[in-house]
């Protein structure tokens, strides 16, 4: 049976221009910004939930280490670390590093700057939540026991997080920037994407470049930190070494890092992508 005249002019196959794809970036910030609190809350929290697998995924790589030639372990566990920002966008929920796009709405007037900064808060604590969940199922689940040598995922996990809370700060601003740079333009391309397969090879390259880069992601962190936070206190399934190098991992030391790489963040995102692809396409849009 072929298929009739107007079902044919229907099917696109092609991904979206940037032009579309900005204009469909607009219709999506409006969107979440108008988004009530009752879909967006469990939707930022089924986010932080979601990187919190991926940050499971790469602890479990990095349990592996030292059988692991460094690049090769970078790129597999920045490929496993994948899964979190798949099943945001193709699952469905709000995460807050990708929200920093709605500012192509805000500076066409679709959404005032009120709006904006209450759904970026909102879906920050709401990931924020998701991820402490993701921490206590993983700790539950005995995870950190795993690994080459037990406890080796565990020991990866106390180390991680010890190292995120002592980078310098200007470092640790670029690598948020860096971060969301690439997670955003990861976003751009899906929302360009017209099926599942599209979505999931623009994820996969930048977020693997990301993570393989040692960026900073304020989501991913929610997790990683308060992990090896709760390890250390506890002690389960972690080596002495492990625990030596925790010393400076506290309340505080999660706090910087989660504030430097947030404001970080929101400079990759809306700035070097949101705002650029704005002025780039939307004048051109209406002209």
């Amino acid at each position: 049976m072929s298929m009739d005249e107007k079902t044919v002019a229907t099917i696109k196959p092609d991904v979206l221009t940037p032009a579309e794809t900005e204009q469909k970036l607009e219709t999506i910030g409006v969107t979440k910004a108008n988004m009530p609190m009752i879909r967006a809350i469990p939707l930022g929290i089924l986010a932080g939930i979601f990187i919190g697998m991926g940050g499971m995924m790469l602890g479990l790589v990095l349990g592996d280490s030292a059988n692991i030639p460094f690049i090769a372990q970078r790129l597999l566990g920045g490929f496993g670390f994948c899964i979190g920002l798949i099943l945001v966008l193709l699952a469905g929920a709000e995460l807050f590093t990708g929200n920093n796009l709605i500012i192509a709405a805000v500076l066409s007037g679709k959404v005032s700057w009120g709006a904006y900064i209450k759904n970026l808060i909102i879906i920050w604590v709401t990931n924020l939540i998701g991820s402490l969940i993701a921490v206590a199922v993983v700790f539950l689940a005995n995870t950190g026991a795993m690994g080459a040598t037990p406890g080796a995922v565990g020991d990866a996990f106390i180390n991680l997080a010890a190292m995120k809370a002592t980078i310098p700060p200007v470092t640790l601003f670029f690598k948020a920037i860096l971060c969301n740079f690439l997670v955003c333009l990861a976003v751009w391309m899906s929302f360009a994407g017209r099926t599942f397969v599209d979505k999931f090879f623009a994820i996969l390259f930048p977020i693997t470049a990301f993570v393989a880069a040692g960026a900073e992601h304020s989501v991913a962190n929610m997790f990683f930190l308060p992990m090896g936070y709760v390890l250390k206190l506890t002690g389960s399934a972690v080596g002495e070494k492990a625990l030596e190098s925790a010393g400076n991992l506290d309340i505080g030391g999660i706090a910087y890092n989660l504030g430097m790489v947030t404001l970080g963040n929101i400079i990759g995102g809306a700035l070097l992508v949101g705002v650029m692809y704005w002025i780039a396409f939307h004048k051109k849009k209406e002209a």
